[in-house]
This record gives structure tokens, sequence and C-alpha cells, in this order.
């Protein structure tokens, strides 16, 4: 199991962010590690239910990837 650590971000209201990128990489680390475990069949669940979870931790991290791009385009559109 790898170990790493991710960087939170305090608000003034006391609610804690972690930065979007980071987010991401979490989702497709473990959708990797997830398909790794369908081609070995070492997961426990059927190699179908598991790929489509593969799937559904992918899509989020591009829907994610998608939405930040869009905010960066309009705010450098503005600035």
């Amino acid at each position: 199991m790898t170990k790493w650590s991710v960087p939170l971000i305090s608000t003034t209201d006391d609610h804690l962010l972690v930065p979007a990128d980071q987010v991401t990489v979490l989702l497709r680390r473990l959708a990797a590690d997830w398909s790794e475990a369908a081609q070995d069949g070492d997961s426990g669940l059927d190699q179908e239910t598991l790929l489509a979870l593969v799937a559904v931790l992918t899509d989020l991290a591009d829907q994610i990837d998608v939405e930040c791009i869009a905010v960066a385009s309009e705010e450098s559109e503005e600035g």
C-alpha cells in the first residue's frame, strides 16, 4: 500500500479544502489499483462490477478536471 500526503487548506469558517488536482490523482490511482485487481482476480468482487467502479472513478476525475479547466478559463478571460 502506498502512503502519500494531501495538503489541506483551512477556510475562515473552519472548513477544510483539498486541491482538486490532488483529488483527481487520488481517484485515478484508486481506479488503477482496482483495474489491476480486476486483472489479477484478487479483488473479491466480480470483474464486471470492479470495472464499472473503475469507470465511475475515472469519469468523476475527468469531470472534476473539466470543471476546473472551465473555471480557470473564465478567470483568465476576466483578468
